[in-house]
């Protein structure tokens, strides 16, 4: 199998920090030609890239992931993240990174999945969500799959009566919030996944000198694996390279629909895992 050596591994570390994860499709045929080989292969070269940005002090076990993007030819890296003095429920698995990933980036087909590992259950179930999920190609360092023949049998959005999923739900609009929030955020908020709750919500981390972050709720037929906005935005912080307490905080803003509140706990006990004061501010929507 075609590898980087260690000193192309670090200068692709080095421009997945600045691009937050992210690899075009110009860039990926570059390095296709690098390592002569085609695109299965070099996803799964690109695993050790993805890996290095798992935050793991629990398992101390460094998963990587990468989700490519057949409509832009694009890939996402992913790395798993979890949270030290805290429910082991609340971790982000790396195929949830990747995914999350690209769907932040505004992919919405994602065909193909390296993983550097085996993917459980759990990341089994939160990829049976996306959008044509039944031609999901899995590529593992030894084996080429799909998720059809890994999940066999699959109980999905369907089986609730939902007829959205994952990367092709529809926009929802705005009616009034409590407080203003950026637009950005607002379009978060917009695009978030909650087919089964009602609580479209959003978070938007601004720091001092590394721009924002953003998260959306992505929910889940199983309930479980579903990913909040907090867990998706201290995602893409670590795609950045970055830990929370390491960073000056401008402000963290958590948006969720009004009555149908469910992620202000869920955030707060994430954040309690970081040495840091800043404070949350929660804003409620009125969803039209």
């Amino acid at each position: 199998m075609a590898v980087f050596n260690p000193q192309q591994l670090k200068k692709l570390e080095q421009q997945a920090k600045r691009n937050r994860g992210h690899f075009s499709h110009a860039q990926l045929n570059e390095l296709q030609a690098q390592l002569s080989c085609d695109l299965d292969t070099l996803l799964k070269a690109l695993l050790p890239v993805a890996a290095t940005f798992s935050q793991a002090p629990i398992s101390h076990f460094n998963v990587g992931a990468v989700a490519y993007d057949k409509a832009t030819g694009g890939a996402y890296l992913g790395a798993n993240l979890e949270f030290s003095h805290q429910a082991l429920s609340l971790v982000v698995h790396a195929e949830q990174s990747a995914i999350n990933n690209a769907w932040l980036n505004g992919a919405n087909e994602i065909s193909r999945m390296a993983i550097s590992d085996a993917p459980c259950g759990y990341c089994r179930q939160f990829m049976n969500e996306l959008d044509k999920c039944a031609e999901l190609a899995i590529m593992l360092p030894t084996l080429n799959t799909s998720l059809k023949e890994l999940l066999p049998s699959a109980f999905g959005p369907q089986d609730l009566d939902n007829s959205q999923r994952l990367l092709a739900s529809t926009q929802s609009n705005i009616k009034s919030l409590s407080h203003e929030i950026s637009d950005t955020l607002k379009t978060h908020l917009q695009n978030a996944y909650a087919p089964y709750s009602g609580n479209l919500s959003a978070v938007e981390i601004s720091t001092q000198s590394h721009g924002q972050f953003y998260g959306r709720y992505a929910e889940n037929a199983a309930y479980s694996p579903s990913l909040s906005p907090m867990q998706g935005a201290l995602s893409q912080l670590a795609l950045a390279g970055l830990k929370l307490d390491e960073v000056a905080i401008n402000a963290i803003t958590l948006v969720e629909t009004k009555g149908y509140e469910n992620q202000q706990a869920v955030a707060d006990a994430v954040l309690k895992s970081y040495a840091t004061d800043a404070v949350l501010l929660h804003v409620l929507a009125e969803m039209e």
